[in-house]
């Protein structure tokens, strides 16, 4: 597989290790937004969070709890963004999923989640319920 992070998660390809147990990884990203911009990688390999299998979503998000508070009590920031792009659409640039943790400080000129899209639905909250509710 020519998968940059599982290379990296195979130690093929090093990287900034912040954080390592026997599921994932704690890198700091190459491009960072923040001081202590870190991704947590899965070292199973999965394009996207649906593609995680079910016994490794906890680990992936017990490492990123565990991040959070290493980066809290190394920099102390004033909060953190944390996120995931799932697919082209929202930048996802590796097919690897990664969990952005990213250290924020009182006017650092980011902005909230709610920042990164502005498409509201054209339908009724209980027309997108319903739609949801009948999926099987």
């Amino acid at each position: 597989m020519d998968c940059l992070f599982c290379k990296i998660a195979s130690k093929e390809i090093p990287a900034s290790i912040i954080y390592e147990d026997d599921a994932t990884l704690g890198i700091l990203d190459i491009h960072p937004r923040s001081p202590g911009h870190t991704m947590v990688i899965p070292k199973v390999h999965a394009e996207n969070i649906l593609d995680l299998p079910p016994e490794a979503v906890e680990p992936v998000f017990a490492a990123v709890k565990k991040v959070t508070s290493l980066l809290q009590k190394a920099l102390q920031p004033d909060g953190f963004t944390i996120g995931v792009n799932h697919g082209r659409v929202s930048g996802q640039t590796v097919d690897h999923l990664h969990i952005h943790i990213m250290p924020r400080w009182n006017d650092d000129g980011g902005g909230s989640v709610h920042s990164v899209v502005n498409n509201p639905p054209r339908e009724g909250l209980e027309e997108i319920r319903m739609k949801i509710l009948t999926v099987k």
